[in-house]
């Protein structure tokens, strides 16, 4: 019992058949929030941009209640959830419709919830004496991160506990199995940029290059992880507007000659570009 009505928050009925609705009937879940109360909550105390954090998403009942308010209300709320990737049980109803973990049930929730609320407000009918909408389709998107170890190989070792067979697994200083995106995300951080930044992809010079967007400079950043040929250089050196950060892989270049002949490129071309070799 709450000082709320049941009227208007809801209760664990309610957030049972939310889920069945959404899930084509099936019990994924046990004890998940009503979507009306976490919509209350927000309605009460959040700013139509404030960043709503949940460290206990659980099902993602606050995402799908962000979501709900922005529809309705024209905000730019954005969410941050975080969950433990808890195993679902075996045998249950959430093992049996091929979730394993608790993590994967509020990622396909927050895409369902959001294709379901895209869906309702195309279908709505518009209203004469409502001024248009500036965007018809809300912000449904969402970005998933997983938390891991650095991308760079451990090389902190004395002199004397080197030996001959390590030096091979010296010649490179990313860990085996690391991406693109994972060296990307990463830069991202040490640089400060926030996760949610938009991202593209370009090729420039025959390689692939992120252009990350940050305070009104859709290349903000310019990170090339592949091969990075001089017209590469040359073309992000040259970029428009001008690069902030130039990041690159150590491996991106074939020789030491090419490491200096790209520093020589941007003082020519984006001097003020911060640059960076990992």
């Amino acid at each position: 019992m709450t000082v709320w009505k049941y009227s208007d928050v809801g209760h664990n009925q309610d957030s049972m058949r939310e889920l069945r609705e959404l899930f084509s009937g099936e019990k994924i879940f046990d004890y998940s929030k009503p979507l009306k109360l976490i919509r209350q909550m927000l309605s009460l105390y959040t700013l139509n941009d404030s960043l709503i954090l949940d460290f206990f998403s659980g099902s993602a009942t606050t995402a799908h209640a962000v979501m709900q308010l922005n529809a309705e209300d024209g905000g730019r709320r954005r969410f941050i959830m975080v969950q433990l990737p808890e195993a679902c049980a075996e045998g249950s109803e959430a093992a049996k419709a091929g979730f394993k973990n608790i993590c994967e049930i509020g990622k396909e929730r927050i895409r369902r919830a959001g294709k379901k609320i895209a869906e309702s407000l195309a279908a709505q009918q518009p209203d004469e004496n409502r001024p248009p909408k500036t965007e018809s389709r809300p912000d449904i998107g969402f970005r998933v991160l997983k938390l891991d170890s650095s991308n760079m190989k451990d090389v902190y070792f004395k002199p004397q506990d080197f030996t001959v067979e390590m030096l091979d697994g010296l010649v490179d200083n990313i860990k085996e199995g690391r991406t693109a995106e994972d060296l990307l995300f990463q830069t991202m951080l040490e640089l400060g940029l926030p996760l949610s930044s938009r991202i593209t992809r370009r090729d420039v010079g025959g390689a692939e290059v992120f252009c990350v967007s940050n305070l009104g400079n859709e290349n903000h950043l310019m990170a090339c992880f592949g091969r990075a040929s001089s017209e590469t250089v040359t073309g992000i050196a040259r970029s428009e507007p001008k690069p902030h950060y130039a990041v690159f892989r150590d491996s991106s270049f074939a020789s030491d000659a090419e490491l200096v002949n790209y520093g020589q490129i941007f003082n020519t071309y984006s001097p003020k570009t911060i640059r960076r070799v990992i």
